[in-house]
């Protein structure tokens, strides 16, 4: 990793529509994390929390449920993306997500992305949106694929 895209104004995060981004370090995803989302989540799919049933199913084993691989772009956003000198960030919303393929219990996982979108919003703010792929080690295609829309106030 090279480090995050930095900006310290919304002119720069404007100027820098296009960049790519990261990749971020790996991560290995472990059923504890699977089997803690399932229990603040309430989803008790037997595909994610059983591993033995799992074993015979589509995927030979648990795999991560698509919202949690979702949410882990909120994790790797720092190593890609940093708004410096911001009074305040907020998480604005997300478009186009998609799932194209499964995180296998014990897969390692990483995010790269693109600034696709920056918006001056007044004198002294910028909306962003930053198009994310969670990256499944020596997979073919990205587990999670998402436009994250973000707000920074300077």
């Amino acid at each position: 990793m090279t480090g995050p895209f930095v900006f310290s104004s919304p002119a720069e995060a404007v100027a820098g529509v296009g960049t790519k981004l990261g990749p971020s370090d790996w991560l290995l995803v472990k059923q504890e994390r699977i089997d803690l989302f399932a229990k603040a989540t309430g989803d008790h799919q037997w595909i994610h929390v059983d591993p033995e049933k799992a074993k015979d199913g589509p995927f030979g084993g648990t795999i991560a449920h698509g919202y949690l691989t979702f949410s882990l772009i909120n994790m790797f956003l720092p190593e890609l993306f940093e708004a410096r000198g911001a009074k305040m960030g907020v998480n604005y919303g997300a478009e186009k997500l998609r799932f194209p393929a499964p995180v296998k219990v014990n897969s390692r996982v990483r995010a790269v992305g693109e600034l696709v979108k920056a918006e001056a919003i007044g004198a002294d703010a910028v909306q962003t949106t930053v198009r994310i792929s969670i990256e499944v080690e020596g997979g073919d295609k990205p587990a999670c694929v998402a436009d994250i829309i973000g707000r920074f106030y300077f």
